[in-house]
């Protein structure tokens, strides 16, 4: 008799162990879970946690923040001017990103177009119509606001020519904002341990060129590429096919983002091969005009998880619309965010995602003078 209980017993375990593993095996964790019995009447009867397999989940993530273009300057001339950037901002460091400080305190890489030469009187001015410079203090504009990282690669960092270049450069350095120059890389790691890959570009792309820089970041140990390209149409709501060419090919050879400037309109963005491009994020700070036809962009915060097994993948994006003045009557500079679900709120979304019903091209767009 024993041993026919003894078999009994024996049997009743495969049946209920075999019945669990199917539940764990088939159902989301959440309905796992859920099915899992309550048994806090019975606690003997409580089910092992190791009896349902256990899923793969990131194990740590990273917010990695993109905005639109930063001019912190003027054209000469205008630094008296109460209405210009110097004129508005004064020294307040902090005035600019007042409303922008809380996402980029709680990312872990924080990445801007800086579009102006920074320092006064050095350097000879370039034989063109619109020129901007900031004094070598405006600096802080970033470092109080905590900035990792500009991209140099724009058609303004070169205003004052190779000195004043150099000499934003060097302030840089100084303060240990990171950045990265035309047609070349940069390797930057967080504090957190992303290894994150620079490559910047402007106008003139080669597909080749691109494809061999990202190539060099991976084999230098980047775990994370990013190619911010200087680009487009201004005014343009809607990317060119140039654009798109580069765009693809940086993704094809390995890029996992792409972010687009100098439209300074939003473009749309794009998820394409595994990879995210952002076409145009307008404007941001933007100094060279105070009162612009176009107020919209917005600041992207991209999730970037480190798997359990090492490997890097994108998660969840954020949009955080905003209007680039806290004032409506002109620019101020200071970007802030959109009421959600306004109007405006859901134009950037619109621009974004390409259903805008607007017009493709501002009329009479003119970046710097309406």
């Amino acid at each position: 008799m024993r041993k026919i209980l003894k078999f009994l017993l024996i049997s009743l375990s495969l049946l209920l162990a075999a019945e669990l593993a199917f539940v764990g095996w088939t159902l989301s964790p959440r309905d796992r879970e859920d099915a899992l019995p309550q048994t806090t009447a019975a606690p003997e009867t409580t089910v092992p946690e190791t009896t349902v397999p256990p899923t793969t989940v990131p194990t740590e993530d990273y917010i990695l923040t993109f905005t639109g273009d930063f001019t912190p300057g003027c054209m000469p001339g205008q630094f008296e001017n109460p209405k210009a950037y110097v004129g508005t901002v004064g020294d307040d460091y902090e005035f600019p990103f007042r409303y922008m400080r809380p996402y980029f305190e709680a990312d872990d890489f924080t990445f801007l177009n800086l579009e102006v030469v920074l320092g006064l009187d050095v350097g000879r001015q370039a034989n063109k119509t619109f020129v901007f410079s900031a004094p070598e203090e405006y600096v802080q504009i970033m470092t109080t606001s905590s900035v990792e990282a500009v991209t140099l690669a724009n058609n303004h960092t070169e205003d004052f020519g190779q000195e004043g270049y150099e000499n934003t450069k060097r302030i840089l350095e100084e303060n240990d904002i990171a950045y990265v120059e035309e047609d070349k890389t940069s390797l930057f790691t967080t504090e957190s341990g992303l290894t994150i890959g620079l490559y910047a570009d402007s106008f003139y792309l080669d597909e080749s060129e691109i494809a061999e820089n990202i190539a060099a970041l991976r084999d230098q140990g980047a775990q994370l590429v990013i190619c911010a390209f200087h680009w487009g149409d201004e005014g343009s709501y809607r990317h060119n096919k140039k654009q798109e060419g580069y765009a693809h090919a940086a993704i094809d050879a390995g890029a996992d983002i792409v972010v687009g400037h100098h439209p300074h309109v939003l473009q749309e963005m794009e998820s394409y091969n595994g990879g995210l491009i952002f076409y145009s994020l307008g404007n941001f700070s933007f100094g060279g005009n105070d009162h612009p036809k176009d107020y919209d962009s917005a600041v992207i915060q991209q999730t970037v998880m480190r798997k359990s097994d090492g490997t890097i993948a994108l998660g969840e994006t954020v949009i955080v619309p905003i209007c680039i003045s806290s004032v409506s009557d002109r620019n101020n500079y200071q970007p802030v965010p959109y009421e959600p679900e306004s109007e405006a709120y859901s134009r950037v979304l619109e621009k974004l995602n390409g259903t805008y019903s607007g017009p493709n091209v501002i009329p009479g767009y003119d970046y710097l003078r309406d």
